[in-house]
């Protein structure tokens, strides 16, 4: 007599977790300085991966670092333009322009090593 092959099912733990994720508000903080080409690609960059891929979901703060040292002190930031997840944890950072979106995506956790972006989401 044969098995009959079982389905493969995801631990109920872990579409519980995609699940949060899927709605998780992202507090995301970006620290420029002044209004340089770097600082304002940075902002138009992040800006159109939050719109594309956290849509009504996200929380987005551009710091000036020159207006606001303190502020810049305080999160430790040693070059510009950085960009601090803050929430969902883990916090990470990122330092540049933001025009990787792969790995902005990986480091946001909005996409899994491997993952391809499709041609509209490039730019």
């Amino acid at each position: 007599m044969r098995k009959q092959p079982s389905t493969l099912r995801m631990p109920l733990g872990f579409e519980a977790a995609a699940a949060k994720l899927d709605s998780a508000r992202y507090v995301l903080r970006l620290y420029v300085t002044g209004t340089t080409r770097n600082s304002e690609r940075a902002i138009v960059n992040i800006r159109r991966i939050c719109e594309a891929h956290l849509q009504g979901r996200y929380d987005l703060q551009v710091v000036d670092i020159s207006q606001h040292p303190a502020l810049a002190e305080g999160e430790q930031i040693i070059a510009a333009p950085t960009l601090i997840k803050k929430l969902p944890l883990p916090l990470r950072r990122f330092i540049g322009d933001m025009s990787q979106t792969e790995r902005i995506l990986l480091g946001l956790d909005l996409r899994k090593a491997g993952d391809r972006l499709t041609t509209d989401e490039g730019h």
